[in-house]
């Protein structure tokens, strides 16, 4: 457990955060509708898809807490119990998924950004797949949007390069699409989607 002036960070292993299941949905609503991601989500979605990481033992969500408001949340989950969207590359290039470690998400409140907190997320997650002893890898993935994107902010920089200082590497060859409904959309629609992984 980590103190941020005043915002904690702790990891729990999925079980153990079910309880927060309603913060951490509207917390990824909140920060989800953001470029790129440009999410329109609803609750009963992200209770479906929370509870993939909540059954799993092996998995791990991270929270930074300030008082007891949940301002960030950070996941991860075995790829081999993921969803089959995300395994899929992987197989198909002939990995062994089994030896992959697959980060979700790392949300956070924007006031809160560049404190250290989304390094912690990354750091206690990597420590986390350490420890289960079964993983040669961590990987995730991101959305890519194309440059002329009508809702790309003026000065938008992707995390290409934080990905990139924690030793994480883009694999073009690696892609899945995902589909949610953007805000400007009138039904869910696929997104292309790139892993990036570190090897441990």
């Amino acid at each position: 457990m980590t103190n941020f002036s005043e915002v904690t960070v702790t990891a729990f292993r999925g079980p153990g955060a079910e309880p927060f299941t309603d913060a951490i949905a509207g917390l990824r609503i909140t920060v989800f509708r953001e470029f790129p991601y440009l999410y329109d989500g609803s609750p009963e979605y992200e209770r479906e898809y929370l509870s993939r990481y909540f059954g799993c033992p092996e998995s791990i969500v991270v929270l930074a807490r300030e008082g007891g408001e949940v301002v960030g949340a950070s996941t991860g989950i075995p790829l081999d119990a993921g969803e089959p969207e995300f395994r899929a590359p992987f197989e198909n290039a002939g990995h062994d998924v089994s030896a992959f470690f697959y980060f979700g998400e790392s949300v956070l409140l924007p006031r809160l950004r560049g404190r250290g907190i989304g390094h912690r997320f990354f750091d206690e997650r990597e420590a986390h797949t350490r420890r289960l002893k079964r993983f040669t890898h961590c990987a995730f993935c991101a959305v890519e949007r194309p440059a002329d994107h009508p809702r790309r902010p003026h000065g938008y920089r992707p995390h290409n390069a934080f990905w990139t200082k924690r030793g994480y590497t883009r694999q073009p060859a690696l892609r899945t699409a995902f589909t949610w409904q953007d805000l400007d959309e009138s039904a869910p629609s696929p997104k292309p989607m790139v892993f990036w992984t570190r090897r441990l």
